[in-house]
């Protein structure tokens, strides 16, 4: 049952407002996504504060949007991916990326494929990924460390695709023009993301 409100700076509850002006301060809109979250202000709080840590991680803008992207992608989000599709427009990122993201199919740049393929293999196999899994990210210059933050990236993601299956919350017109459908119903896997 989607009766959840969108809300606004006046409708959402105190604790929300001030952290939803910051929002629209900075994007210059209120996107709806907060405005959902806003019902609870420690769901939007726990939000933003991963976005700003995954912000503060060693990944480039171009990896942090892949990463995005990759979770979005594997969880149906089509609030998601169309943000950040636009996102990664934003961020400089490879048209054909963008489009390789989208219809879950490899990357040619063997670094970012690499980061894509490892965004899955811990998504599938929830947290669990082999060694193998692990050597073929580091081996493309990857660190340790970054095998950490991609956890970051994914428990953001998480967070804002099951807020945005539960509310149904509406794209915004500013994401419009990018708006995204899994190629089927699905219960956690897009019907091409075998094709990786």
């Amino acid at each position: 049952m989607k009766d959840f409100t969108i809300h606004t700076l006046d409708s959402a509850p105190e604790e929300s407002r001030e952290m939803l002006e910051a929002t629209r301060r900075r994007f210059g809109f209120l996107p709806n996504l907060t405005g959902a979250m806003a019902e609870a202000p420690a769901t939007l709080k726990a939000y933003l504060a991963l976005g700003e840590a995954f912000g503060e991680t060693s990944l480039t803008p171009v990896e942090q949007q892949l990463v995005l992207l990759t979770v979005s992608r594997h969880n149906g989000c089509t609030y998601c991916m169309a943000a950040h599709s636009a996102g990664a427009a934003m961020a400089g990122m490879d048209e054909e990326d963008v489009a390789a993201l989208r219809a879950g199919t490899s990357l040619q740049d063997s670094r970012l494929e690499a980061l894509r393929r490892f965004t899955l293999d811990l998504l599938k196999k929830h947290g669990r990924p082999t060694a193998e899994d692990q050597e073929a990210f580091l081996a493309q210059g990857y660190t340790r460390a970054q095998i950490l933050e991609v956890l970051v990236g994914i428990a953001m993601k998480t967070l804002s695709n099951y807020t945005n299956h539960l509310v149904g919350t509406p794209l915004d017109d500013a994401f419009a023009a990018v708006a995204w459908s899994p190629p089927m119903e699905h219960d956690g896997a897009s019907a091409t993301e075998e094709q990786e």
